[in-house]
């Protein structure tokens, strides 16, 4: 009896295991480029520190690849300045350590074509409402909105703000949003600091009132001005490139709860976002709220997000730099739990703050993500809001193994239907047909071309790849080599048995050699090995008719 329940608990374990890595998962994070808090250490001031500059990215990255990150979500315009060559803002000082200086290549799409390198997407980080505190635009001189177009800005406590109830200041942001999805390929725009500053009850903008208010309640017109910024900008990405995905990353509370009160910090009352309302409307697809709190200031609000999510993404920004001993030293616990809480409610990703943070390890946050929680590849949803239609599935599929243990994949390409370029993902598992739900089997994401040479693994017998187009949408899965008819496949991975994707099968029946059962447990796709002894067990799949059927073996 105690050893059944020993199996049943190890089972349960595996199965739980296997349940926290969903195949779709959105895993960002903010890599902040403002004073290089995150990127770039070294300044690019010639050939040589363009190249150390440009390697510091390429390890952050091989970093975030490592752990299964698939989103990247790069500061682009920092405070009145942007990190590629502009017609409207200047650099900013933290790429060479002088404003204003051309840092010798191009930062945003230098780092784009990385990122796609390594199947990961990048969304430009706009910091919208900030123009620079005094020193800032100082240094920006001719170059700052300040001095460019005074009207549309507003002094308050020490520095420089667009004035979101003037008209020109949606136009002036849409030039720059327009500027970057035009000229690069990015993956997604995402607004930060879209909302009034802090202490916005003197925000100087009665006279802006005055003038556009056209007797509304301050308040209220505040707050449109916001929604009005946010659906200005959403339409000028969606008219430029339709798949290019538009968040933003509001104050983690929306609003008091029933229950839970915000304690005078929250999105809609405080600093005027109603992104909420941006969701029903359908002018943002995702949001990214900054919940950097815990306990009943995190969990609550969380719920309230997704209650009101109208079938986009929410995405909670975890604030792990709380981690840190020099912040408030929470506890790794304390983000673990968050995690587990927001998978286990249906909520459509993380976002991590910031992004140095992480990849210190700080309590062993990466170590926590890379082992436990990202432990197998995950795709970003699919924006079917958008487009729904998934393309045509690759074809002519090509298998040749050679004797060094490589071997070459390759498939024709897909279509899609707005004649836009897919990605491919390719799968991997010890049985056939390969299951291409279990994202423990995604081998590589995100792939551009249509051959592939990859090493023979343990494990890794059976191929199959899919095409996704701009959205996300998934077609068809193709094999690219299929089981021989006497095959009878290995099963086990170590102690771990993987079992393809069965209908009907309600049981499964490990035997001994000579055929007699030594364990008889519920199907799931993995089941745990660990307190079965060593040697030679053939596996069968028990029907609910029960009809009993060869489906592989076991070798521990």
């Amino acid at each position: 009896m105690r050893t059944f329940l020993l199996i049943l608990l190890s089972t349960f374990l595996i199965i739980a295991k296997a349940e926290a890595q969903p195949k779709h998962e959105i895993r960002a994070t903010w890599l902040t480029t403002l004073g290089g808090m995150d990127w770039p250490r070294n300044k690019a001031t010639n050939a040589s520190s363009i190249l150390k500059q440009q390697q510091e990215l390429c390890a952050i990255l091989d970093q975030l690849k490592e752990a299964n990150f698939n989103t990247v979500m790069l500061q682009t315009r920092l405070r009145g300045d942007l990190i590629y060559p502009s017609q409207i803002e200047t650099f900013p000082e933290a790429l060479t350590g002088r404003t204003g200086r051309n840092p010798g290549y191009d930062p945003l799409a230098f780092a784009i074509e990385e990122c796609h390198k390594r199947g990961m997407e990048l969304h430009a980080w706009i910091v919208t409402i900030p123009a620079g505190n005094n020193r800032q635009v100082k240094l920006l001189g001719k170059h700052s909105i300040v001095r460019k177009n005074r009207k549309i800005c507003k002094q308050h406590q020490g520095a420089w703000y667009l004035d979101p109830g003037h008209p020109e200041t949606a136009d002036y942001l849409a030039s720059i949003v327009r500027e970057i999805v035009t000229r690069y390929d990015v993956d997604g725009i995402h607004f930060d600091y879209i909302r009034y500053p802090e202490n916005a009850r003197r925000f100087p903008d009665r006279d802006t009132h005055r003038q556009y208010g056209k007797g509304k309640d301050l308040k209220q017109w505040r707050r449109d001005n916001i929604t009005a910024i946010a659906r200005r900008l959403y339409n000028e990405v969606k008219q430029a490139k339709p798949w290019v995905k538009v968040s933003s990353s509001p104050v983690g509370k929306f609003k008091d709860t029933s229950r839970y009160s915000s304690l005078g910090w929250n999105a809609y009352e405080t600093v005027y976002q109603d992104a909420q309302g941006w969701l029903k409307e359908g002018i943002h697809d995702a949001l990214f709220p900054m919940m950097y709190f815990k306990d009943n200031h995190f969990y609550p609000f969380a719920l309230d997000w997704k209650e009101n999510d109208h079938g986009r993404w929410v995405v909670p920004g975890l604030g792990i730099y709380f981690l840190s001993p020099r912040e408030r030293d929470w506890p790794l616990d304390e983000v673990s739990r968050q995690l587990f809480f927001t998978r286990q409610t249906g909520l459509a990703g993380h976002a991590f703050f910031r992004n140095r943070f992480l990849l210190d390890n700080v309590k062993g946050i990466f170590d926590e993500l890379k082992h436990e929680f990202y432990t197998a590849p995950a795709l970003v949803p699919p924006m079917t809001w958008q487009d729904s239609i998934a393309p045509t599935a690759p074809a002519s599929p090509v298998y040749e193994a050679s004797e060094d243990g490589s071997i070459k994949l390759s498939w024709s390409a897909s279509k899609d239907n707005d004649d836009l370029p897919v990605v491919y993902h390719l799968y991997a598992s010890s049985t056939y047909p390969v299951d291409t739900e279990n994202a423990n089997h995604l081998f590589a994401t995100s792939l551009r071309d249509t051959t592939l040479t990859v090493k023979a693994s343990e494990g890794k017998r059976y191929y199959a790849v899919s095409a996704s187009d701009r959205y996300g949408n998934e077609s068809a899965p193709l094999a690219l080599n299929t089981a021989p008819p006497m095959d009878i496949p290995l099963l086990n991975q170590g102690n771990k048995l993987v079992l393809p994707t069965l209908s009907d099968v309600q049981e499964v029946l490990i035997c001994n050699a000579i055929g007699e059962t030594v364990s008889q447990v519920k199907y799931h796709p993995e089941i745990s090995l660990e307190l079965l002894p060593e040697g030679f067990y053939l596996v069968y799949a028990l029907k609910k008719d029960g009809e009993k059927k060869l489906i592989g073996t076991i070798l521990k």
